[in-house]
């Protein structure tokens, strides 16, 4: 449910509610208890992924991990054919 803002004209309060997206916006002030809160015009809010589990990589097959790690490993790591010219390790 997203949270709405409300301030009230009578007391001047400005309060937060959780409320349903359907819902008739409640008038009632949070602290002065008349029926003059209004809903607000917020600028939303952001989504926040925290933890694992919301990269695309996540998802990924073992074999594609592989892959990947192979093409991300550090220079000089692979036959020195693989080593690009600039690479210490490419010169004898």
């Amino acid at each position: 449910m997203p949270t709405y803002e409300y301030r009230c004209d009578a007391c001047g309060e400005s309060f937060e509610r959780f409320e349903s997206i359907t819902a008739e916006p409640d008038a009632t002030c949070a602290r002065c208890g008349k029926k003059r809160a209004r809903r607000l015009i917020g600028a939303g809010s952001g989504l926040i992924f925290k933890g694992s589990g919301f990269y695309c990589s996540d998802y990924r097959s073992g074999s594609y991990k592989e892959a990947a790690k192979k093409d991300t490993a550090p220079c000089g790591a692979g036959p020195k054919s693989d080593a690009c010219s600039s690479c210490p390790a490419s010169k004898d």
